[in-house]
């Protein structure tokens, strides 16, 4: 009886590894291959770093931060500066997955999912009009606190505030046009606005007397309807009080939302309209949002400011009380931390620090230190 089993030869044995080896090195460069494609590919993760620093009370390119004219200032010196978050990743990707990795391990660095910076029903676009929203109420409320501490009188004026994307308003208005009237109407609050546009019927024009740049005009815009609340007319721009001095207050710096400027920019303020010099030529940075009454507020982004601070050489960094738990841990060496609530707060903080004396401040046990 014959066996049925076959033995494979020497020779064929010899043949049949190359091929299995060619095999391995085609699948091991196919595997590295895809895996680096993968490691190349965005990631729906949006990455949080230090941003530039900006003097407010400095100049950029040659132009003053904040221009106050038709009234006296005086000269200023050192550095009060306002800081920034620098965002990777927005509504359009591009973060990849090496990129968030590598921010894992620089405590300097956040990454937070896309989605609750960007949300998926709100375009990129309407997003960053809100930070510019946020940025101009900034700088409104800056000029009502600082001037509130100065004791000097104080207008307001109803503005446009945002103008969103896709919107009957696109092209028409513009963020900082003081609205007089509508149809003939004088307006005097924002509901006065959303009142004469939600009370006609959608594709009803309206006459709008503004004021852009100093120079009155009328602008017409016809609405439609809402697609956010069917059946609601509306023409798509946000509306708000602005305050405003007697001089002109204007600020020069572009292409920054958010609201967190406010505190730094109130200072700066304060520095032009009075004699002496706040910082004696020390360099200060801040952050914080500004009420119209002083109260100074949470913000985003503790971190990456501090971070940034430091690295553009600040030796004092004025820090809403509400974050200093956050900021343990995290306050770089060499950089005096000091919690406010009010400018009150920020302005003694400075002028006491810059004299010689001691200021609270958060505890220390940072990074570097």
């Amino acid at each position: 009886m014959s066996d049925a089993t076959q033995v494979p030869s020497a020779e064929a044995k010899a043949e049949s590894e190359p091929r299995r080896g060619r095999a391995l090195v085609v699948s091991s460069a196919s595997l590295l291959i895809l895996v680096s494609i993968a490691l190349l590919l965005p990631v729906p993760f949006v990455k949080l770093a230090p941003g530039p620093t900006y003097n407010v009370v400095g100049k950029i390119d040659g132009t003053e931060v904040i221009q106050i004219t038709g009234t006296q200032t005086y000269p200023t010196t050192g550095s009060l500066d306002m800081t920034t978050v620098l965002e990777s990743g927005g509504p359009r990707g591009g973060l990849t997955f090496v990129d968030a990795m590598a921010s894992w391990f620089n405590a300097a660095d956040a990454v937070v999912p896309r989605e609750l910076i960007y949300p998926d029903d709100v375009s990129g676009e309407d997003v960053k009009t809100r930070q510019a929203m946020l940025f101009n109420t900034s700088e409104s409320d800056a000029i009502a606190a600082a001037l509130s501490y100065l004791d000097l009188p104080l207008r307001t004026e109803l503005v446009v505030t945002a103008v969103y994307s896709e919107t009957p308003a696109l092209g028409i208005l513009e963020p900082k046009d003081e609205i007089a009237s509508i149809d003939g109407t004088t307006v005097t609050e924002p509901m006065n606005v959303s009142d004469a546009v939600q009370s006609s019927p959608v594709g009803t024009t309206f006459v709008f007397a503004i004021v852009r740049d100093g120079e009155p005009k009328n602008v017409s815009v016809v609405s439609a309807d809402n697609p956010d609340k069917p059946g609601t007319p509306y023409i798509g721009i946000g509306v708000g009080m602005y305050y405003a001095a007697e001089f002109d207050i204007y600020f020069t710096l572009q292409d920054v939302g958010g609201p967190s400027a406010g505190t730094m920019f109130a200072l700066g303020i304060i520095d032009k309209l009075t004699p002496g010099e706040l910082t004696k030529g020390r360099h200060i940075a801040g952050t914080g949002t500004m009420s119209p009454d002083g109260t100074v507020g949470a913000i985003g982004g503790i971190r990456q400011k501090l971070a940034g601070a430091a690295e553009a050489g600040a030796e004092l960094f004025l820090l809403p009380a509400v974050h200093c738990k956050e900021a343990e841990g995290f306050i770089p060496a060499g950089l005096t931390v000091t919690p406010i609530t009010s400018l009150t707060d920020a302005v003694t903080a400075v002028e006491t620090w810059t004299s010689g004396g001691s200021v609270s401040a958060c505890p220390v046990d940072g990074i570097g230190s």
